[in-house]
């Protein structure tokens, strides 16, 4: 009595495997998909128990396979293709590699080095424009230099530090700008 259900649902299936395809094919649209169901359907027979009787096993197959049908075409709908892979791996990352970090660190190691051999002044005035943002006008303030001193002190240490850098300075309008 232990495999009760189980051997009568395989007993059914068996003998009414010709009408359950006939029957799904009509409810799924597709043969194929229909056998794949009533396969899938065959080896999920293991986990019935005899728990409660099945009254209707042509109907308790019937079940199970469009639910079978049902799970297969929910994970089909979730999966990726392979172009929607390609588009994905092609994404362009923005974080640097390991080298390009290494190189910026590096750079900047030499910027200050740079920066440290710089006279006070221009050191300062390279300091407020370049890094704090500060304009020439405030820069002139807060240091009580004339404007004309200012500009000079900067292009020194633009200089100086394009120099360390191994970079040229161009001039453009709007001021000096270091070029590679």
């Amino acid at each position: 009595m232990g495999d009760t259900n189980q051997a009568r649902l395989r007993d059914q299936l068996v003998q009414n495997y010709d009408g359950l395809v006939a029957r799904l094919t009509r409810r799924l649209g597709s043969s194929d998909f229909a056998h794949e169901a009533l396969h899938e359907t065959f080896l999920r027979l293991d986990r019935v128990t005899d728990a409660v009787p099945v009254r209707s096993p042509a109907d308790y197959l019937f079940r199970i396979a469009i639910n079978v049908a049902k799970d297969r075409h929910r994970a089909q709908t979730h999966r990726v293709s392979v172009s929607e892979v390609d588009i994905l791996l092609d994404v362009c990352d923005d974080q640097p590699d390991a080298a390009r970090v290494v190189e910026a660190r590096s750079e900047i190691a030499a910027f200050k080095c740079a920066l440290a051999e710089l006279p006070d002044r221009p050191r300062r005035v390279l300091q407020g424009i370049s890094i704090d943002g500060a304009t020439a006008q405030e820069v002139a303030a807060r240091l009580q230099i004339g404007l004309r001193t200012v500009e000079n002190d900067l292009r020194l240490a633009l200089l100086h530090c394009a120099n360390a850098l191994g970079r040229r300075v161009v001039r453009r309008l709007g001021g000096p700008r270091l070029r590679p």
